[in-house]
């Protein structure tokens, strides 16, 4: 939840004199989101972060996408994508738009570079494994279940904990942030909000590293990957302070709201952006209306794509998903539950799944990666079953 925070060593005053015990001057950046309109840190460098002694294209970004053909809702089975690659290169992107595109990632190799979206906003969720993000804000630790916040222009790397992680990835084209129907005029979360300020874990320690050398960092902008070599070390803040910083929300801390009769999506809503939203599905107790049927109504995506990550337990309204699962439920089409799947909910007091949902106001488009991963059955999953 974007809020003031202050790290480490700052001046008393914006733009004066900060100086290092030597006598010279730290350097002060401003790293702002919508010109100086947007929220923006203040970062103390021991180095100017200008100072480039190298610049290299790597690669275009591309994505190459499936040819349309009859729309259908689609699912894909990532369980077993495979291992392989640090944080970035493991990146597999199933689906995009305009607006975001969303992947998984199985990395098993550390970061020997820095990496820096000049794009938008970046969000994680862990789905296993823990470890923890170095940025030019400090340390941030993750634990299975955390969503991660990463904001535009964040020079970071992900750092391993254990041998292998498992991640679902959205690369958005806009800031990601808790609804507007959740906080007040001043940003402050309301009492109906299914979380608080408290529940966001902002970067924990900053350690400045005066280091001389030759580091990495990878730079995604205009539609390019370009390498940047520094002889100093980027993570070299003494200090910073705003409202823009990384942060960590864990899905167990999200409160889900219950009702007595079934209760719409939006009550799950965690995060948005332009164009899409985030939704949180937990463990709750069902609606208590004595003839309540809690597997959700059939229901058309009139004007947004829906998306679901499979993440843990047993989803109740489907059958034939795993850990690992995406589906896609694009809109002009009606879906729902499966046979069955209502009257066998009836009665039951509470569901154990754990699933993120994303629902996008344009279209989605598969990947042809997507395809080494997809159950082909999946749009005629609702017949009834022989």
């Amino acid at each position: 939840m974007p809020h003031y925070v202050k790290m480490g060593n700052i001046p008393h005053k914006r733009h004066t004199q900060f100086r290092k015990p030597d006598g010279g001057l730290y350097y002060e950046q401003l790293m702002g989101t919508k010109g100086f309109s947007g929220i923006q840190s203040l970062i103390y460098h021991i180095n100017p972060p200008t100072q480039v002694t190298k610049a290299t294209k790597i690669k275009d970004i591309h994505l190459e996408f499936e040819d349309k053909d009859a729309l259908a809702h689609r699912h894909f089975r990532t369980w077993n994508t495979e291992a392989g690659g640090d944080f970035y290169e493991a990146r597999k992107i199933m689906l995009a738009n305009e607006d975001l595109a969303i992947g998984v990632a199985r990395p098993n190799k550390q970061m020997p570079y820095y990496y820096r979206n000049g794009e938008g906003d970046e969000m994680l969720y862990v789905h296993e494994g823990k470890g923890k993000i170095e940025s030019i804000f400090g340390e941030l630790s993750f634990y299975p279940g955390d969503y991660i916040i990463i904001p535009i222009g964040t020079t970071y790397r992900v750092v391993l904990e254990t041998e292998e992680a498992r991640f679902l990835v959205v690369e958005s084209n806009s800031a990601i942030v808790p609804p507007k129907r959740y906080r007040n005029e001043h940003g402050q979360l309301l009492e109906h909000s299914p979380y608080c300020e408290r529940d966001f874990r902002t970067p924990e320690k900053i350690e400045a590293k005066d280091e001389k050398g030759e580091f990495e960092v990878r730079v995604r902008a205009q539609g390019m990957l370009t390498s940047y070599m520094f002889d100093f070390h980027p993570l070299d803040a003494v200090g910073w302070d705003g409202y823009l910083y990384p942060y960590a929300f864990s899905i167990h801390d999200f409160e889900p709201i219950t009702g007595r009769v079934h209760q719409p999506p939006p009550v799950h809503q965690t995060f948005e952006a332009w164009n899409y939203v985030v939704c949180s599905f937990v463990p709750r107790l069902y609606d208590y209306h004595p003839e309540a049927i809690p597997a959700p109504y059939v229901h058309s995506n009139v004007e947004s794509d829906e998306v679901l990550y499979y993440a843990d337990g047993d989803f109740m309204s489907r059958r034939g998903i795993e850990e690992g699962s995406i589906t896609l439920h694009p809109s002009g089409l009606p879906h729902g539950p499966h046979p069955g799947k209502m009257e066998e909910s009836i009665g039951k007091k509470e569901t154990k799944e754990l699933a993120v949902m994303i629902d996008t106001f344009r279209p989605l488009r598969v990947v042809k990666q997507a395809h080494d991963y997809e159950d082909k059955n999946y749009m005629y999953s609702w017949l009834p079953q022989k």
